[in-house]
Formats: structure tokens, C-alpha cells, sequence
């Protein structure tokens, strides 16, 4: 969980996981959405991004009565009942959406779920596939890459989420959430960043992607734990259909019997630790949106709140982390500086005539607006929905883009040849999700009693 950059070597670009608020692993993922459709702006309060609060506005918390001890209590008692009460009522399923109002059921709703998923997968699938081609130029310098998604999308957010205040679409109600839960995604992320990359140096290719897939089993047990969901027999079992399906497809042209062979058992728990880190980090985001229902009176949080807060976390870590990452790549601290200039020059294709850098500055930078798209469409699906939907969604894209890459592609001309495993293991990852999506008799019957 996300589809960031931020395992970012050349070997982790097969799969990553889906979330993220950052660079987060190729990490796994957004107003007050009405429809699909979410503008950046409000068009009735555009104009005021430009215009400054007036002095009675700008003085009028000043004014506010204090709450007193009591009242404190009893608020706080209430808003626990609350959050047990959305928790409890939405245990007999995880695919419900919690963001939004109406029967669940219903036609809109159908029809809701089928478009966000279909604009979630076409950005993944070109996510995935930008992402090889950015490497393309920047095949000696995919570290910066990672660091320049991880500190860029901080700017990134935040200058939107300060037009967002501006606009009045941010509260300040929401701006004041407590800030330890952001500061606990960002740690996850960034932890599971650090793992990630110590276990990709000492493991083959082919095992990240294949042992990144328990991401979606962790997802299922945090969401279990921090969310109190059940799941009904036909979901679990969607579930380990998609990721067996996504095994299948990813492993196809390697020899599993002998992948991991000669390999420290260190290596494997590690990845399989980073993708709990990551699983952790997008159910955390997803209980932030429940819990800020009750705390903002029924208001959506803005899922910028969400993004900027766990994405200035997240690189805050990664920089108290960045000599071990850097030394990980092989690059030692005292050279950093310099690996990051000559990265930069090559993104930027200027200066000096450079070798290796054709394709510069076009397709880093597709790379970067999809990447960034992609980010912001998948933590609205885990808004609207849930992680493990949002997760599921991101999961098709995967043998598709696998497709996408073996064909002769500008950049990459070259082409592979694909098992037939290949397409067993898209069948399986189809059917899973058909078996998640499917309900239960018992549940048809109930509604309609």
C-alpha cells in the first residue's frame, strides 16, 4: 500500500504496493465528493483564494466560549460511542462504501463503484508502465527518482491543501485532527520503505513482487483488528484467489522451486515485513476518514488533509533514514549530494550532451503527473470504499500492465514473450475478484424480507 516510488530500484518496478500518500512503494491511493468527479476547486468560492479573511473573521476564534471541564467529558464519551457504533454496524462487510450516503445496493452506487474502479485501474496501469519507461533515461539514477516523488509530493500537497483552505473547502476543524496518527503513517511508510529496500538487495527479482502480494492478506487482518470488520467466506476467499492470481502471473517466467534458494531466511521476512508496514499505514488512513466523520459532525474530510499531513511524515522519516537507504543503494552519504546533481541534470536532459539520458525530460515527468493522479484517485477509493477495495482495484491492473510491457513499446523496442501461466494466472485474479464481489444468498434474502 502506496504506488509510489519509494522502494525505487529498478528490481521492486515489477509489482510495489498500491498506497500510498507518498513515493511510498510503487507506496498503496481525495473533498467532499459528490461525484467521481472531484474539482480541485469550487467554482461558487474560487474567487476567494485570491481574497484575504476580514479582520472580524480572521479575530473571530478569539471570541469563542471555552469549553469547560464537563463538557469535555461528555463530548468525548459520546464521540467514542460513536465511532464503536459506525465500527459495529459495517462488521458484516468491508466492501460497503462508508463515505457516502444511500443504500449501498443501489444502481448509483453499482455504478459508482464500476467508475471509480475503472478510472483507478487505467491509472494504475499507466502508472505501472510510465514508471518503466521513466527508468529508461534514468536507468543509473532510480534513487533520485524515488527521492524526488517522496519530498516533490509534499510540495505538492500542500500547496494544494493551502488553495483548499483558501477556498474554504478545508476547515479548520479539519486541519486540527490529531496529528499522531498522521505522524504514525508516515513512520509505517517510511519503515516499510527502509525494510523493503534492505530485503530487495539480498533477494532474486522475481520473489519482491510475488512476497510484496501478502500486502492484501495484512490488509484483511489490520482492518480485522483496528476496524473490527468481518468477513464473509466468499471475500477471504476472493482474496487469496486474487493474490494467488497475481503470483501466478508475476512468477510466471521463473523458477519457483528454485528462487529462493541460498537465500538468508532474513531476507524474505523482511520484505513480508514491509508490506505490513504498508498494509498497517493504508488502514490507518482509511480509520482516519471514518473517525473524522464523528469528529467533524458529519462533514468528509478532504483527503488533501490526509496526503499533505502523511506525506510530510513520511519524508520527514525517510530523511532521518536516507543514509541507510543511500548506503543500500550503494551510494555512500558523502557522495549523495553529487548522485542527486547529476540525477537532477539527467531528469532535466540539460546542460552537457548526456549519454543514457534520451527520453528525459518527457517521460520522467508523464511519470510524475500520472504517479501523483494515480495517489490521490486511489485514497479517494479507500475514502469512498475501503483499503482492501482500493487495494483489489489496484491488483488488476497488474497482469495488464505485464501485457502493456511486453510489447514493443518506444524506448523499450525489444518485447518479451509471456508464459502460459501468464494468462491462468489473469483468469484467477478475475475470478477472485468476481468471488469478493459476489453476495451472500442469506444477505439477499434478509434485505428483501
Amino acid at each position: 500500500m502506496t504506488e509510489r516510488l519509494s522502494l525505487s530500484a529498478e528490481q521492486l518496478s515489477p509489482m510495489g504496493l498500491p498506497f500510498p500518500s507518498s513515493p511510498n512503494l510503487i507506496s498503496l491511493p481525495l473533498p467532499a465528493y459528490r461525484s467521481l468527479v472531484f474539482p480541485l476547486f469550487d467554482a461558487t468560492k474560487f474567487i476567494s483564494v485570491f481574497s484575504m479573511p476580514s479582520t472580524n473573521e480572521k479575530w473571530s476564534h478569539i471570541h469563542r466560549p471555552r469549553p469547560t471541564v464537563s463538557s469535555s467529558l461528555r463530548n468525548f464519551r459520546i464521540r467514542n460511542r460513536n465511532i464503536k457504533a459506525r465500527f459495529s454496524s459495517r462488521n458484516d462487510s468491508s466492501s460497503t462504501p462508508h463515505a457516502s450516503n444511500g443504500d449501498s445496493n443501489s444502481p448509483a452506487k453499482t455504478k459508482l463503484i464500476v467508475v471509480s474502479s475503472l478510472i483507478a485501474v487505467s491509472l494504475a496501469i499507466a502508472n505501472r508502465v510510465l514508471y518503466k519507461l521513466a527508468l529508461v533515461p534514468l536507468k543509473e539514477y532510480p534513487f533520485f527518482l524515488a527521492q524526488l516523488t517522496t519530498f516533490g509530493y509534499v510540495m505538492a500537497y500542500f500547496s494544494i491543501l493551502y488553495l483548499r483552505r483558501r477556498a474554504n473547502i478545508v476547515t479548520e476543524e479539519m486541519l486540527s485532527l490529531p496529528k499522531s496518527r498522521f505522524m504514525a503513517i508516515g513512520f509505517l511508510e517510511a519503515l516499510g520503505i527502509a525494510t523493503g529496500m534492505a530485503a530487495a538487495a539480498s533477494l532474486p527479482g522475481p520473489a519482491i513482487p510475488i512476497l510484496s502480494q501478502t500486502f492484501l492478506v495484512w490488509q484483511l487482518v489490520f482492518s480485522a483488528i483496528l476496524l473490527g470488520r468481518k468477513y464473509s467466506w466468499n471475500q477471504i476467499a476472493g482474496c487469496v484467489i486474487v493474490t494467488a492470481g497475481v503470483v501466478v502471473a508475476v512468477g510466471s517466467g521463473s523458477d519457483a522451486g528454485q528462487m529462493l534458494s541460498g537465500v538468508a531466511p532474513l531476507w524474505p521476512v523482511l520484505m513480508v515485513v514491509s508490506s505490513a508496514c504498508q498494509a498497517a499505514a493504508s488502514i490507518l488512513k482509511e480509520f482516519i476518514f471514518i473517525d473524522a466523520a464523528t469528529r467533524l459532525q458529519g462533514k468528509s474530510l478532504d483527503i488533501f488533509v490526509v496526503n499533505s499531513f502523511g506525506s510530510g511524515f513520511q519524508a520527514l522519516f525517510v530523511l532521518l533514514f536516507l543514509p541507510f537507504l543511500s548506503n543500500l543503494k550503494g551510494i555512500p552519504i558523502a557522495k549523495l549530494p553529487s548522485y542527486l546533481m547529476h540525477g537532477a541534470g539527467c531528469f532535466l536532459n540539460v546542460g552537457a550532451r548526456r549519454s543514457g539520458c534520451e527520453g528525459a525530460p518527457l517521460l520522467p515527468l508523464l511519470y510524475v503527473i500520472i504517479n501523483l493522479a494515480f495517489n490521490i484517485t486511489v485514497l479517494n477509493v479507500v475514502k469512498k470504499f475501503s483499503a482492501v477495495v482500493a487495494s483489489l482495484v489496484v491488483m488488476l491492473s497488474v497482469p495488464v500492465s505485464i501485457y502493456i510491457l511486453s510489447l514493443p513499446l518506444p524506448f523499450l523496442p525489444e518485447g518479451a514473450r509471456l508464459s502460459p501461466l501468464f494468462m491462468i494466472g489473469s483468469l484467477m485474479l478475475v475470478l477472485g475478484l468476481a468471488f469478493y464481489y459476489i453476495p451472500l444468498p442469506s444477505k439477499i434474502e434478509a434485505k428483501t424480507d
